[in-house]
């Protein structure tokens, strides 16, 4: 019997909609983020999860849709028909090393810069100014100063998060989380911090990557921290340890009474996660799930719903391979371990990472943003309930460093490296 020309259009769509990641590989990633080489091309595509997965594991959801698929809105909007192209990129700034943004009440901008310097920048004149009194940071490699968040009531109180690399004794390092009072001058364009206080420190040891160091707040007014494992790998699995972990705090550094290894006390009472490698995006969403990214090692770069408890199996596995090429088992090996809901191999290297609210793109509410290092791209991921996926990457031509969202719905981003643009993505 020959098939109808309706099952044949049917087919062709299918095969459409199959499509593939790019070609970027590891080897497009700097040396500051790891002595990475050329993974082994392997596709992504849906990986059959055992029928005997322990309850709460969430399946992975790896396979891409067609690039411009519309995505979910949710509620009783309706899908958007996205342009194409999806936006145009306006350079406002150039920066020296940036690594992290948020936006203050009134518009205003503070960007960290990776040797030290946090500026204040007046988006509407590009009047560029400096915040003074950020605590001493230990650069080099992948260590500096990192992230920078307010605090949810920030509009009385002033408290200004920042993250950085810390020097200890002996040569080691670790990643810190301070807080201070960000007193702004009059002319607005510069300011200082008063009351520093040290909230919260890593475990320090030799070497100068991985330290993660992420901050997110949750609607409760919780803190949550990513640590990475700083390429030490065991630690992860060690809940005497704060490395390869992902913490939550009160918002004044103390421990909450319900964290899920509050009763073995110690680094354990901190942890809300564990096993995970170097997580360099943290992102609530208005439902009030925590999702991060990390990188993998040659391959395996994760995105993660995060959930209590859960152990997430770096280094046990992985849907990368070694440095030296050797294999890592994969997640589906091991269902005990909380898998990716999307993985990329080659790697995309991930940093920064939105869920998007805003006005401005309709049709991307819902959508989450993740900058590329690696894949000097915006990848696009359309989340659905416990799942995602990537569904667009949109070239930068340069490596991003940051994403974030403005008051007005625009979509920012910061280019990694010397000299290197402040972007202002706005509709076409």
């Amino acid at each position: 019997m020959r098939p109808s020309r309706y099952l044949l259009a049917c087919c062709l769509l299918l095969l459409t909609a199959c499509d593939l990641p790019g070609t970027e590989d590891d080897s497009k990633r700097s040396a500051q983020e790891a002595p990475e080489r050329a993974a082994p091309r392997r596709a992504v595509f849906p990986r059959v999860i055992p029928a005997n997965r322990p309850a709460g594991v969430q399946a992975s959801a790896v396979a891409q849709a067609a690039p411009g698929q519309p995505p979910s809105m949710g509620g009783n909007l309706p899908a958007r028909q996205i342009p194409n192209p999806a936006f145009k990129s306006t350079e406002v700034a150039r920066f020296d090393q940036p690594w992290a943004m948020t936006f203050l009440p009134d518009g205003r901008l503070l960007v960290t810069e990776k040797p030290g310097r946090l500026r204040l920048i007046n988006v509407a004149t590009k009047q560029i100014g400096e915040i003074i009194g950020v605590p001493a940071v230990a650069y080099g490699g992948q260590g500096g100063l990192g992230d920078v968040v307010l605090h949810p009531q920030f509009a009385s109180n002033h408290w200004v998060y920042l993250s950085y690399a810390e020097e200890g004794t002996g040569g080691v390092r670790g990643a810190a989380v301070a807080r201070a009072v960000l007193n702004l001058d009059a002319s607005g364009n510069n300011g200082s911090l008063s009351n520093l206080q040290v909230l919260w420190r890593q475990i320090k040891v030799s070497g100068d990557a991985h330290y993660s160091h992420r901050i997110a707040f949750d609607r409760d007014g919780k803190l949550w921290i990513s640590s990475g494992e700083r390429q030490k790998g065991t630690p992860a699995q060690d809940l005497q340890s704060n490395l390869g972990k992902i913490l939550r705090l009160n918002a004044d550094g103390s421990i909450p009474a319900d964290n899920p290894f509050v009763n073995q006390g110690g680094v354990a009472a901190q942890v809300w996660s564990l096993g995970h490698r170097n997580v360099y995006g943290l992102v609530f969403n208005t439902q009030g799930q925590l999702w991060e990214h990390e990188m993998g090692p040659m391959g395996g770069d994760e995105l993660n719903l995060i959930e209590r408890g859960s152990n997430y199996g770096w280094p046990i596995v992985s849907n990368g391979s070694n440095y030296d090429g050797s294999d890592i088992p994969d997640h589906s090996t091991r269902p005990e371990f909380n898998a990716p809901e999307a993985w990329w191999t080659p790697v995309i290297a991930p940093a920064g990472f939105i869920i998007y609210t805003g006005d401005l793109f309709p049709y991307f509410r819902g959508n989450g943003f993740i900058g590329g290092l690696a894949s000097t791209a915006l990848i696009r991921i359309q989340f659905d309930g416990d799942t995602g996926r990537e569904v667009s990457r949109y070239p930068m031509g340069q490596r991003i460093r940051e994403v974030e969202q403005g008051p007005d719905g625009a979509i920012w981003l910061l280019e990694d490296g010397s000299n290197v643009r402040l972007l202002k993505l706005t509709p076409t």
